[in-house]
């Protein structure tokens, strides 16, 4: 009799982690357990009423990379070539980027040109910048935060300006807090390597095989920046699901777990809502903190360890505005969202519908009142990878070596939580039980 996974949770991670079960030479027996009644995680795309697309989560993938072409292979063997809507190098939103500060919308210098001039809200060209990060020694901490990591390297103002709006877009959180090791491993290992984060990402391009279709070629010649689907980003978790059911894979919506224990055999018991299921292994991509109160006594160490791993809220209101072609998407979160649900304030969507209409009338000029909006809040969606979360991962790896415990971590609590990320994690975690 063939082995049995169970893979907890039905968001991008999960559907990724069975979708390379489902397709194994000898592919074992996968149940998809989803505690929702819907799967995709909070990739969630309606349509208005004029026929536009609302991305209540995500509104693009990036290409870039071996996982971007990764999940680009993934959309082609799902038949989704034909719907994928990219934004091409040469369009004006990949190549026109801004930071509001001071309460204006400063465009962000391209080209060595723009480099070697001041362009606010920088007093010195970032010329200079550069200048200083190759002449800076290597750091010898394990660890350091996202801020101090680019103020010691870039300066001040790259690490006030630059560093801290890329982690309030990315991760919805504070880079004094963030760690430059687990937030962006890949600036981390530059310097680790090469002395420099410039040296280490020129000499360390291009290195790392990438998978080859038609579908990257293009992306590749046409120089992507991000991309999407004709009827939304979430088409690309409906693919999964329709793939996994013609796969034989079990799908449970609306199924909560509500336990986990070891059998004297070493199986899995699985406990839910109104019964159960038994597991030779055991993927969970469910969220570190929510599976952390249902490991069994004995793996308390590792429950500690997971517990650790926090997450944030996030708002995200789109709103619609007469005349234009695309709704105006703002996410809400950060320190002002946390300072609210601290307070036990009503989170009601006339409070984010206003600060959403106040951001777009102040950055973007958008004074009138929108003819259609959509308010979503996301609970504890983004994990926060706080200084040391690197300890953290380690410490749950050896207890999980150290039991041979039949479980795998996957999902974006751990090392990514952008889409890419997400899909690879649930890919390696599938390899990984496959052996």
């Amino acid at each position: 009799m063939g082995r049995t996974v169970v893979v907890l949770g039905g968001g991008i991670s999960g559907l990724a982690a069975s979708y390379h079960l489902s397709r194994a030479p000898c592919p074992p027996k996968v149940v998809l357990v989803e505690s929702s009644e819907r799967l995709g995680g909070w990739i969630r795309s309606v349509r208005g009423p004029n026929g536009a697309i609302f991305e209540l989560g995500p509104r693009g993938i990036r290409p870039a990379g071996a996982l971007g072409a990764r999940t680009l292979l993934l959309v082609s063997e799902l038949g989704l070539d034909s719907e994928v809507l990219p934004v091409r190098g040469d369009h004006p939103a990949a190549q026109n980027r801004f930071l509001y500060v001071g309460g204006a919308l400063h465009a962000l210098p391209t080209g060595l040109r723009g480099l070697l001039r001041p362009s606010p809200p920088f007093s010195k060209p970032l010329f200079w910048a550069g200048l200083r990060e190759l002449t800076k020694p290597r750091g010898k901490e394990p660890d350091e935060t996202v801020h101090s990591f680019a103020q010691r390297r870039l300066g001040p103002e790259v690490a006030s300006l630059a560093m801290d709006s890329l982690c309030r877009g990315v991760f919805a959180g504070n880079s004094r807090e963030l760690s430059i090791r687990s937030c962006f491993p890949s600036l981390f290992q530059a310097e680790q390597t090469h002395r420099s984060i410039l040296l280490g990402l020129l000499l360390g391009a291009g290195r790392t095989p990438q998978p080859d279709s038609a579908l990257i070629r293009q992306a590749l010649a046409e120089r992507w920046s991000q991309w999407s689907l004709r009827g939304g980003l979430e088409m690309l978790p409906q693919a999964l699901e329709t793939h996994l059911t013609s796969r034989g894979v079990s799908v449970l919506r609306g199924q909560p777990v509500c336990g986990l224990s070891l059998q004297a055999e070493g199986r899995w018991k699985v406990s839910l809502r109104d019964s159960s299921l038994e597991a030779d292994h055991v993927i969970s991509a469910i969220p570190a903190s929510v599976l952390s109160e249902l490991l069994p006594a004995e793996a308390a160490p590792l429950a500690r360890a997971l517990s650790a791993i926090t997450a944030v809220s996030v708002a995200v209101v789109n709103l619609q505005y007469q005349g234009a072609h695309l709704p105006v998407q703002v996410m809400l979160g950060g320190s002002w969202l946390q300072t609210l649900e601290a307070s036990g304030c009503v989170l009601s969507q006339e409070l984010f519908q206003q600060r959403a209409q106040e951001a777009a009338a102040t950055q973007l000029g958008l004074k009138e009142m929108p003819s259609h909006c959509l308010v979503h809040l996301h609970k504890n969606c983004i994990p926060q990878y706080t200084l040391g979360h690197w300890q953290k991962l380690e410490s749950a790896r050896q207890f999980l070596t150290a039991h041979r415990l039949p479980l795998t971590l996957a999902g974006a609590s751990y090392e990514g939580v952008a889409v890419n990320d997400c899909i690879e994690s649930g890919r390696q975690a599938a390899v990984s039980v496959l052996g």
